[in-house]
């Protein structure tokens, strides 16, 4: 064959590996308003940066009438590429080939790329869109998946891994996103669960739609399983990409420093009147942190899932952190088995990849009640605990308002390897609330006085003077300054600056054992 004839025969294939399943298919993922795998892969990526691997790669299964269906490429379009021209390893499944099924050959093209991925630090990014193990393969799917499963966790606190779901992700195809840091899904167009509805009806006889059991609504709001329920493909995609913005390429580099035009030294006067005087009323720590980040810019992350705390990525400077927050303006600001689950799953991310952590406190204590007692508050509140006291990486904390009882001390307390922890001059930090303790402490005195609620009052200002300010717990060195809001922003910018060469070390060890 002529050298012409060998770049046509090439040309032709590629041309063949790149309609998928066929342009018909095409046709109608375009008609349901979905993207293709290419297509995705095209929005994620830098215009022109993709380099392609295993096109010509297709399935060994020659049963049931497999021998028929060949296709190049195999259902999975694997390669790299950059994002803001940063490396990336993406993988994108494709519906157009047979449903997106997953073979032997499927699942080696992805353990390709993640073993790439590792060997040279760049992140993952799965764009999911499959129907599952391809039955007519059986056990070998069913290792491939295994074989992808292990690699998640080999990678897993080494490089990032961001999954995103576009369509169906059922029975054990949800393991590999459950096992990456983040996972977005699609409204309406995707969904994530291990049976799906018609066998929750035989078995437990319940009647569900496949959006009301596995939908991105419910797993944003109730299971915590997705980060981000985006409006459209191109809307996951976006928020992907500004993800990636935050993170560093691997476990031994720094985030990104980005050049910073919000001045350091910017005064937050509105800061000053923010907490209401009113000890019991509510406001929004959301603008408390937008009003301190650079250009008020707050990439929050499951935003939907236990609102009574915070997490997020945001810049001091240009640098990159990881904001962990109560938010009173939500059950109080209280914390729960579900906060807990979150707050220490975003910290541990975040000591993974070097991320500082900048906490803002304003918690009234852990939730009451049969509910949290016996869906196990504690384990799960030690999760939050276990996180911070494990963490190196650099830590400010500022305290707000209320830092009452366990609760002040599981979130990022000097006690637990605090590296500069602050208190605006509203801060109340102690045991319990002052009204309490003067209940627990003189409830039986009250009883005796002429006029028992004018007796409390008087005892709950003793209290409140006494230990529920910040000045005892800064002259014992447990906060390190009493600032002004104002100059909140100023502060954590300087902190931050002067922990950049942080070295903290746990002992040696094979791992810990959190209490999951």
């Amino acid at each position: 064959m002529k050298t012409d004839d060998q770049l046509e025969h090439l040309r032709k294939l590629r041309d063949e590996a790149r309609l998928g399943g066929g342009q018909k298919r095409i046709d109608k993922q375009h008609e349901k308003g979905l993207m293709t795998a290419r297509e995705r892969i095209d929005l994620l990526l830098d215009k022109g940066s993709f380099e392609e691997f295993d096109m010509f790669k297709t399935h060994r299964c020659r049963d049931f009438g497999m021998d028929q269906q060949v296709f190049l490429g195999d259902g999975v379009v694997t390669g790299h590429g950059t994002v803001d021209g940063r490396i990336v390893y993406v993988f994108a499944q494709d519906f157009t080939v047979l449903g997106g099924s997953l073979s032997e050959t499927f699942a080696e093209k992805i353990c390709k790329i993640m073993d790439l991925a590792m060997k040279n630090g760049a992140p993952v990014v799965g764009l999911n869109d499959s129907g599952g193990a391809r039955i007519q393969e059986g056990i070998e799917s069913l290792a491939g998946y295994s074989e992808i499963f292990q690699r998640n966790v080999m990678a897993s606190g080494v490089v990032p891994q961001i999954s995103a779901i576009f369509g169906p992700c059922a029975g054990g195809a949800v393991y590999s996103p459950a096992l990456t840091d983040f996972v977005i899904m699609v409204q309406k167009k995707s969904y994530m669960f291990l049976t799906g509805p018609k066998v929750v009806k035989s078995v437990t006889h319940e009647d569900v739609s496949e959006e009301t059991l596995g939908g991105a609504a419910m797993h944003a709001s109730r299971s915590g399983v997705v980060d981000y329920p985006a409006g459209s493909g191109a809307d996951a995609i976006a928020y992907v990409r500004r993800l990636l913005s935050f993170l560093p390429q691997n476990n031994m580099e720094n985030p990104p420093l980005l050049p910073c035009t919000d001045p350091p030294d910017r005064e937050i006067v509105a800061l000053n009147q923010i907490i209401p005087e009113n000890p019991n009323a509510a406001y929004d720590m959301k603008e408390v942190i937008l009003q301190t980040v650079d250009n008020n810019d707050f990439f929050e992350v499951k935003e939907n899932f236990a609102p009574n705390l915070l997490v997020g990525f945001a810049r001091y400077n240009g640098m990159s952190v990881g904001i962990v927050a109560n938010q009173p303006a939500h059950l109080s600001g209280v914390l729960d088995i579900d906060s807990s689950i979150k707050g220490a799953r975003f910290v541990r991310f975040c000591d993974c990849f070097n991320i500082p952590v900048v906490t803002f406190v304003d918690v009234p204590g852990f939730l009451p009640g049969t509910a949290q007692e016996f869906g196990g508050v504690i384990r799960n509140g030690a999760k939050i605990l276990y996180a911070f006291a494990e963490a190196t990486i650099p830590k400010v904390t500022v305290i707000t308002r209320k830092a009452y009882g366990g609760a002040y001390c599981v979130m990022s307390s000097k006690h637990l390897r605090g590296d500069i922890n602050y208190a605006w001059p509203t801060a109340e930090i102690a045991v319990m609330g002052a009204r309490g303790a003067a209940g627990v402490l003189y409830g039986k005195d009250a009883q005796k006085a002429p006029d028992p609620r004018a007796f409390l009052a008087e005892k709950e200002k003793e209290y409140q003077d006494a230990v529920a300010n910040p000045y005892v717990a800064a002259q014992r060195g447990y906060i390190d300054d009493i600032i002004e809001p104002s100059k909140t922003r100023a502060r954590i910018i300087k902190s931050l600056g002067l922990l950049q060469n942080k070295r903290d070390t746990n002992p040696m060890k094979k791992h810990g054992n959190i209490p999951l």
